[in-house]
């Protein structure tokens, strides 16, 4: 399986709109054409997507 493809396909949605509200919340303007953003302000948004991914996944082990 190539690293771009999705575990499951069906969640594609809610991770561009979980993205959004990241990125949104950061102060990075993501749109559909993000070539213009830092390697710096990418990673922001996607090391926060992991955190919080990791901590709600932790709070349902509990």
């Amino acid at each position: 399986m190539a690293s771009s493809q999705k575990l499951v396909p069906e969640a594609k949605n809610g991770l561009s709109k979980f993205k959004a509200e990241v990125a949104n919340e950061l102060g990075v303007p993501f749109t559909d054409y993000n070539g213009d953003l830092s390697s710096k302000q990418c990673g922001s948004v996607g090391g926060e997507m992991v955190k919080r991914m990791v901590a709600e996944y932790e709070n349902k082990l509990k």
